[in-house]
This record gives structure tokens, sequence and C-alpha cells, in this order.
């Protein structure tokens, strides 16, 4: 089958087409041919190096073992069954659950043997992936694009605003808005748990289009005075920030949150360190929660949400399988607004 291989850490050169004998299911698998495989920061942060320190990089402390087949949003339909599988698997149209775990029921995002499709597994950027038959849902939605551009975006951002307990009415501060996370956090904060959201952007030419994903006010990071802009239209501090920034927006998250306020953080594009005067942290009694992925449960709830329109896909582009490297590329740039989507058979 063909596939795109991440050869090492690296550049997107380390990004390599070549061919790999298609996978056959072992016990409790399906083989599933990949119609589609969203693009996620996880993928471009396990091949730059970003999640670990040192020489080693990955969900696991060993690393990744190179080469390794990447992409953790994919959808297709299933061809082959393993034994243990029921026979009613074969051409079902499935969405994937990114990750094993041996955790308990609630607490698999934790557990010390978490492992990732595209980072312990080889993933979707391929023909033919197998994985395992309990992990495979029905997809939301009728199209594969479509279906395909929530599964690590989508639980991350529900996981977070479940977190920190979106109440209807209360304010919340979105930052990165256009992108994948962020676009689902102000739909499933404002649509789905009753909020009122104010999505932070850089091109205030997104503010129309975010205003139709749920979004009550949209300002520019750009901005000299952000926060006095933030609480100008609030007309007063915000409950809660989700972020996926970091360094670039903590200052000003933690200057507009309310005294009680929850920060919770799923990313750092805007930069993975920052400086903290712990006096804020405690005299206005802020709540830090640090948040990645989530529960088989969450996940389930998060389909039906999308099954029942309250969610909706936000596709800025697709690419074909060929063209990883350009789509990686594409993805990191600034201004445009929600998934990239590579296509196998395109």
């Amino acid at each position: 089958m063909k596939v795109v291989q991440v050869t090492g850490y690296g550049d997107v050169n380390k990004l390599e087409i070549g061919q790999k004998a298609t996978p056959e299911p072992k016990d409790g698998e399906v083989l599933i041919k990949v119609k589609a495989c969203a693009i996620n920061n996880t993928e471009i942060w396990m091949r730059e190096g970003a999640y670990g320190t040192g020489s080693k990089s990955g969900w696991r402390p060993e690393g990744v073992d190179f080469p390794r087949v990447p992409g953790s949003d994919i959808t297709g339909s299933v061809v082959k069954v393993g034994n243990r599988v029921d026979e009613s698997m074969l051409r079902k149209n499935v969405v994937l659950f990114p990750f094993t775990s041996t955790g308990e029921e609630g607490f698999e995002h934790i557990s010390d043997d978490m492992s990732f499709i595209g980072s312990e597994y080889d993933g979707g950027y391929a023909e033919y992936v197998v994985w395992p038959a309990h992990l495979c849902f029905d997809m939301p939605l009728a199209n594969y694009i479509e279906s395909a551009v929530f599964s690590v975006s989508g639980l991350t951002a529900w996981h977070m605003v479940e977190q920190i307990q979106v109440q209807p009415g209360e304010t919340i501060m979105v930052t990165g808005s256009n992108g994948g996370v962020g676009s689902l956090n102000v739909q499933i904060a404002s649509n789905v748990f009753g909020a009122k959201v104010i999505a932070i952007v850089g091109d205030l030419e997104l503010e129309e289009k975010l205003k139709e994903l749920g979004a009550t006010h949209v300002l520019s990071y750009k901005s000299a005075n952000l926060a006095e802009e933030i609480m100008e239209v609030n007309g007063g501090p915000v409950d809660a920030v989700l972020d996926v920034v970091g360094d670039a927006l903590f200052s000003t998250s933690l200057q507009v949150l309310k005294k009680g306020g929850k920060f919770c953080t799923s990313g750092s594009a805007g930069g993975q360190k920052t400086e903290l005067d712990l006096r804020t942290l405690y005299l206005k009694h802020i709540t830090f929660y640090g948040s990645v992925l989530g529960t088989r449960k969450e996940f389930k709830r998060m389909l039906q949400a999308i099954s029942e329109g309250k969610i909706k896909p936000v596709i800025d582009r697709t690419f074909p399988l060929e063209k990883a490297r350009e789509a990686q590329t594409y993805f990191k740039k600034a201004g445009k607004l929600g998934k990239i989507v590579l296509l196998p058979e395109e």
C-alpha cells in the first residue's frame, strides 16, 4: 500500500512517500481502507520532537520508533476483520477513537500505557490501517471528509469544556479560535453548553464565520489593548479561558479572568514556556487545568452532538496524500479556518 512515513525527528523533509505491506488484522482488530485523515498539531509536534526532551519525543517515554506512519483523525470503511470480530463490521463506515489504554473507564487518557495511533502505532497517512474493533465507531455524518475532522481536536475540545464544567450563560474566552481545537471549543462551549464565547483570532476577516459557529464576540490578538477590549465587550472579567496558544496570550488570559476563574490549556502554538507570577494565581483563586484528548464516553457524547447538528465540521482545504509535506507546511500558516484533510484516494 501507499504510505507517507516519518523517518526521524526534523522538518517536513522527514516525511517520505513510500510503499509498505498492507497490514493484517489480528485478534480483535479490523482492517480499514482509509478514506480521509485530518492533520493535527500532534503529528507535527511528534515529528519535530516537541513532546519530549533530548532525543526522544512521543506519547510514551521511550519515544517514537521510526519509520512511523503518522495520522490520527481517520475515517474509512472496514474491509477485513480479524478473529473474534463480528462479521457485521464488514463494510461499516467508521471513525477511529485515537488511542489505546488499559486505564479505568474515565481515566483512559491519563493511563501510563496510553498509546496513540500515528505515534505508537502506524496511522492514517496510508491507504489502509488496522485498529481494535471496539475503538471503531459509526461515523457521525455521512461524509468521510466531514466525519474525519473531529477525532483528536474534537475530543480534546470536548474534554476541555467538560473539565472546566462550563455552565449556561458563562463567558468563555477561546484562544486560537480559527484552528482545529479552537473552532471546536467555540462550537461546543456555545452550541452544546450554552456559554457566551469571546473568540480570539489574528485576522478579523474571520469574524462573521466565527459568529456563525457560535461566537458572541470576535477580537484580534494583534490589538494593543486586547485585555481592555475583552473586558469592555463582556462588561467585566470572563469566567474561564480555553487556551491552545500558550505564552503569547498567557498574561492577557490571567488578566481578564475573574476571581475564581478557570484556565484550561491543551496547546502551546504561541510559545511552550511562559512566566507566571504566583501571586496572580493565588490572589485571584485561579484554577489551572492541563488537558489533552479525553475518554471514550466523552467521545461518544461528542459524536452524538455532531450527529444532532450541534457541532459542524469546519474544513479549510484538502490535499492528496502525496502532498503531505505541503499540507503540513500549510497547516502551520496563520489565517486559515478549520481543518486540513489528506485524501489517500485523490
